[in-house]
């Protein structure tokens, strides 16, 4: 049995491919990474990427992808991206994968199990449901500890 986030990667995927049209020119890029750096007023109840470090991180993923060189990816400065209670938040398309990032360990980690190896870091990954840190945290904990 697949698992949930598995399953929904597959849907996401089935769904664009059903869109493409032959007639559709060749993709520019095959990986587009959008990162939210959007800045709110401070004290702002919903926060903000940019508050969070999401400059500085998406600074680096973009910088580090070249270093890498990894072809056909495309390293995007995003406005918001309406999860700001979990940023900084990116998404990586063409599969609709959503991450929370923290640190440049954890860039780091999605440049190369993600972009790279084409893995997924569950432990950051964001799922539709998730509003709030404690979503992300609560699902970590009953992961680690096998319930």
């Amino acid at each position: 049995m697949r698992s949930a986030p598995v399953a929904a990667i597959e849907r996401v995927t089935n769904k664009l491919s059903m869109h493409r049209n032959p007639a559709d020119p060749a993709p520019y890029y095959e990986t587009h990474l959008f990162a939210c750096v959007n800045e709110r007023p401070a004290g702002h109840k919903r926060g903000c990427c940019k508050s969070r470090g999401a400059e500085p991180l998406r600074n680096y993923m973009k910088a580090r992808a070249k270093e890498l060189g990894i072809d056909n990816l495309r390293v995007n400065q995003s406005s918001c991206l309406d999860r700001c209670e979990l940023g900084p938040t990116l998404v990586i398309y063409p599969e609709g994968v959503w991450y929370t990032y923290r640190s440049i360990e954890d860039a780091e980690e999605i440049i190369q199990r993600h972009l790279m190896k084409g893995e997924r870091v569950e432990r950051l990954m964001l799922q539709p449901q998730d509003k709030l840190p404690e979503d992300v945290q609560s699902r970590n904990r009953l992961t680690h500890t096998g319930q």
